[in-house]
């Protein structure tokens, strides 16, 4: 298809969107948690922008939300 610019992503990003949706975790609190707005981490998501230590910090930021969601759980 001529002027399609596809992008795959990378198979890490699915293995983070298999893992928000189980703990149902939604990508603006993970955008939020990781101080990026939430275009730039759909961005990143969908192959489109490829920053060095995004998978790093993004995995990172998605065991934080996690850990709360069970600390808030316990509180509760």
């Amino acid at each position: 298809m001529k002027g399609v610019n596809f992008c795959m992503p990378a198979q890490w990003t699915a293995e983070i969107l298999g893992e928000m949706h189980l703990a149902g975790i939604t990508a603006k609190q993970l955008a939020a948690e990781v101080g990026w707005h939430e275009k730039y981490l759909s961005a990143i998501m969908n192959g489109h922008r490829e920053p060095k230590g995004a998978e790093e910090t993004i995995r990172a930021g998605l065991e934080r939300v996690k850990a709360r969601q069970i600390v808030d759980a316990h509180t509760e």
